[in-house]
């Protein structure tokens, strides 16, 4: 269902949503945040990083102003969405498997303005325009794999949710790193289905909602066999445990875990190696595991028992191949790790979950094999980076891949006063300006000044 009348912006369109929803003009924002009237809303969000979020929602309302050719009377809303680390559940999620992920301080922004038309338009700066027609619901084949397919995908689903959609105009920027593994593309998805509930639902879908409208649109739309625990980690923010006791309906705990107050940071180091055209890599990942438990006449690995697993190892490798079976391997490990770090948070038991983490890196490196490709063995950037980081850290903290693999991040989590000699010894290493400090947020997708 859509918004069926056209209207122009402005006139007809008064500072607020058909729902109800302030919006505000653009020179009452402009206004409002250089004089510091939304100080405490945005604290609510970023902390004692408020100010700076102003001035970098000034530098997006600009950019909106500039791109979309908005005057003083356009109505506008500031959104943001956090990106995520993974903390336990390395590739277990696209089987229904178990995980622990968390928001971070990094995250994508949007201003946005309803139009009354049929037209999402939304422009990423440093990236090319974004346009879908809402006339147009079901997937384009030339757009898989981009940035279109996304906002489509979280169009059509909120529509056969029952919901209206319309057209709006949107500009964003991100801190969130590019293809780092910290889901810069779950976070854009993540903010678009929160644009739509905000502006034409009422505020309706739920994180739940949200994080399952983005990853209908990266499976069925952009053509990526994600998992779910990255979208639900950006729409809800703070640490959460995700399991799958029934398909399809995830049961997600919100978790306390303050790391600063247990004496750790937690660093992503950027190998600087992008994720671009290893989508055959990431894929065959699932696609292994989904044909190991096809052995067994199921649809997921999680719904294979362990025990049976191991009674039909020989038949698995001989249908599957041996990479197939230790991926397998892993992912029952994995979700065992899951378990116990989550009890070790609960117990605040640090040096059990630092065992752990290191656990789960080992298991990604021996039978995940998601550090590295085969097809250029001289490039094992992931593999450096994780050996220098544990002669770094000298027994000390916990190291691992961090998100998909094969390129992108590692994560390390280094106590507190070995912080500036590991920054120092990875920068030599990765580059300056490659190791990022970053902190859990506790707020998800959300509206920021309403």
């Amino acid at each position: 269902m859509m918004a069926a009348e056209e209207k122009g912006r402005g006139g007809e369109r008064d500072g607020a949503t058909e729902e109800g929803f302030r919006l505000l003009k653009v020179k009452e924002a402009e206004q409002g945040l250089r004089s510091g009237a939304f100080h405490q809303e945005l604290s609510r969000v970023y902390g004692a990083d408020a100010a700076r979020a102003s001035g970098r929602l000034l530098a997006l309302l600009r950019g909106f102003c500039d791109h979309f050719g908005a005057g003083g009377d356009t109505p506008v809303c500031f959104y943001s969405s956090p990106g995520r680390t993974e903390i336990g559940g390395n590739h277990t999620d696209h089987q229904q498997g178990r995980g622990l992920a968390a928001g971070v301080n990094l995250d994508t922004i949007a201003c946005a303005s309803p139009t009354g038309g049929k037209t999402i338009r939304i422009q990423s700066q440093h990236h090319q325009p974004c346009e879908i027609s809402l006339d147009t619901l079901s997937p384009v084949a030339g757009e898989l794999g981009h940035s279109p397919a996304l906002v489509r995908g979280v169009a059509a689903r909120i529509a056969g949710m029952g919901y209206p959609v319309g057209g709006f105009d949107a500009y964003t920027t991100t801190e969130v790193l590019r293809g780092s593994g910290l889901s810069s593309s779950a976070t854009f998805e993540v903010l678009t289905a929160a644009m739509v509930s905000h502006l034409f639902c009422g505020g309706a879908l739920s994180p739940a909602d949200l994080a399952q409208t983005a990853q209908y649109a990266e499976n069925a739309y952009y053509g990526k066999p994600c998992g779910l625990i990255d979208q639900m980690a950006c729409a809800m923010g703070g640490v959460i445990a995700v399991s799958f006791p029934q398909r399809d309906q995830p049961a997600v705990e919100q978790v306390a875990f303050d790391l600063q107050a247990a004496g750790y940071a937690l660093c992503i180091v950027d190998s600087g190696v992008s994720h671009a055209g290893l989508h055959t890599e990431y894929a065959a990942i699932p696609r292994e595991m989904e044909a190991v438990a096809q052995c067994f006449d199921r649809r997921y690995l999680s719904q294979v028992p362990e025990e049976e697993f191991f009674r039909g190892i020989a038949a698995v490798r001989e249908r599957c191949g041996d990479r197939a079976v230790l991926r397998a391997i892993h992912f029952y490990r994995e979700n065992e790790i899951v378990v116990q770090e989550l009890e070790a948070v609960r117990r605040r038991d640090m040096a059990s979950f630092l065992r752990l983490v290191n656990r789960s890196g080992r298991s990604s490196w021996m039978y995940l094999q998601n550090i590295c490709t085969y097809h250029d063995p001289r490039h094992q950037e992931l593999g450096v980076l994780l050996a220098v980081a544990q002669e770094l850290l000298e027994g000390q903290g916990a190291c691992r891949v961090h998100g998909g693999g094969f390129a992108g991040t590692i994560q390390a989590f280094v106590p507190l006063g070995r912080l500036e000699a590991f920054t120092a010894g990875m920068e030599r290493v990765a580059g300056k300006g490659n190791c990022h400090v970053l902190t859990f947020r506790n707020t998800g997708a959300c509206t920021l000044i309403a």
